[in-house]
């Protein structure tokens, strides 16, 4: 319970501060230690499922045959073989569009197009397509991904992870932070000892020092 408190204190300290025209979006900031992130493999690429949303609007598009549009139900986006091929005749076009979509997902036999020939534009923002088999129905998929954060650390040992918005209630922030630590944590060799760090701030505000003690 301790534990617990301190980190809502934690939460509700960084959700202080002058109001903004918009819903800031609340994060968790980590410092690492003791980690070669110069090897690919110690890199964080995790795409975590938040037990309580973002509390904003995630976009999902689909690239699909049109027997597997038929039976989505919540993608944002439904894009042909033949949008596909637009996208590869225009990358420029296609870049644009990608900026304003979150994650993606695919029909599996359009993924060795779409790598082959998008990969260079999706693979460096991390936005490579999810597969999904043919015949599948994508939507328990694209209903994850609206709930869902993704953690990217490239090269670097300091990265964010968005937690939710500010607007969410301190009890709802505590458990989509503590999905994030868990799957993080999970990650490193050393666990929470390849911490040096970690804090909580809004997009605008201050961040706020999380005792590494108070994390399970």
């Amino acid at each position: 319970m301790r534990m617990a408190s301190k980190l809502i204190e934690s939460i509700q300290e960084a959700k202080k501060g002058k109001e903004r025209k918009f819903n800031e979006s609340l994060e968790v900031a980590f410092n690492l230690k003791d980690i070669d992130m110069a090897d690919p493999k110690n890199r964080i690429n995790e795409e975590i499922v938040l037990p309580n949303g973002r509390g904003k609007e995630i976009k999902v598009a689909l690239f699909s045959s049109d027997e597997m549009k038929q039976k989505v139900k919540n993608a944002d986006y439904l894009y042909s073989l033949e949008d596909l091929n637009n996208f590869i005749d225009d990358k420029k076009a296609f870049k644009k569009l990608v900026n304003n979509i979150d994650f993606f997902v695919a029909e599996a036999t359009m993924m060795g197009n779409i790598g082959k020939n998008l990969g260079i534009i999706l693979g460096p923002r991390g936005k490579m397509p999810k597969p999904v088999p043919a015949g599948q129905d994508p939507t328990a998929m694209i209903d994850n991904l609206k709930k869902s954060v993704r953690a990217r650390s490239r090269d670097k040992k300091t990265f964010h992870v968005p937690i939710g918005v500010k607007t969410m209630d301190d009890q709802t922030l505590l458990q989509n932070f503590n999905a994030v630590i868990k799957r993080i944590v999970s990650h490193m060799e050393k666990g929470k000892g390849n911490i040096t760090s970690l804090y909580i701030k809004s997009t605008m505000g201050k961040a706020v020092n999380v005792n590494l003690g108070d994390i399970e």
